[in-house]
């Protein structure tokens, strides 16, 4: 009859011959990179700490911009048909915002010719998307640089692999290759996911700064148009 305790240890037996399954942490396979992979990682992350910030400041930035009061041409419009420019100033400095600026410039031009008028808004208007887009070229640059940087990672870790193996004796062990092995690929993915991630940001701005844009341009037509209306 067999006992439990023999049952117990044939048990153990086959268990302890049975893989472990091991697992890594992202802090782990950051810090099994060796010391040139954790400068690269830290390099891309303070990139992505940029290029979030970036983010959302020019986000907040064109949200308050693109805030116009749905009234505020009409009240212009009946101003400007009144007489009453300084009224129709006191207005724009209320609202203070791109489109309300535009129609400021326009105003203080009123018994010029409209040309001299419409050329004051395009001036004031392309410094108006100047402040709009501050910082974009910025986030365009983390967006391509970032996956350069990754790549940069990876050949400084096969050459650290290849500098093991020769050190080696020409004997292939893992654990000699792994330090290099760890340090291109976690840099090549760091350096992926921060270019992604900016380029996208970028993108999503670009696309707000140009409704803005089309609002300002939109407003100051209509402006011009009432200028140029007959009396």
């Amino acid at each position: 009859m067999i006992s439990l305790s023999t049952i117990q240890d044939e048990v153990e037996v086959l268990t302890e011959g049975e893989p472990v399954e091991k697992t890594l942490s992202i802090i782990e396979l950051i810090s099994s990179g060796g010391t040139s992979g954790q400068v690269i990682i830290l390099v891309l992350f303070l990139l992505l700490v940029a290029a979030i910030y970036i983010y959302f400041e020019r986000i907040f930035a064109i949200k308050a911009a693109s805030k116009v009061d749905s009234n505020f041409m009409n009240q212009i419009k009946d101003h400007v048909s009144n007489g009453k420019i300084d009224s129709a100033q006191m207005l724009c400095a209320q609202q203070n915002s791109p489109v309300s600026r535009l129609i400021a410039k326009g105003l203080t031009r009123i018994g010029k010719p409209l040309e001299d008028i419409n050329t004051a808004i395009e001036n004031a208007g392309r410094l108006e998307v100047y402040n709009l887009e501050k910082n974009f070229s910025v986030l365009a640059t983390i967006s391509g640089v970032a996956p350069m940087i990754g790549f940069l990672g990876t050949v400084v870790g096969m050459i650290i692999s290849i500098f093991e193996l020769a050190n080696a004796g020409g004997t292939i062990q893992m654990d000699v290759l792994a330090s290099g092995l760890y340090t291109a690929m976690t840099t090549t993915v760091g350096g992926l996911i921060v270019g992604i991630i900016a380029y996208v940001a970028y993108n999503h701005v670009v696309g707000k700064t140009n409704k803005v844009v089309y609002q300002m341009e939109a407003n100051s037509i209509e402006f011009l148009d009432h200028l140029n209306e007959p009396i």
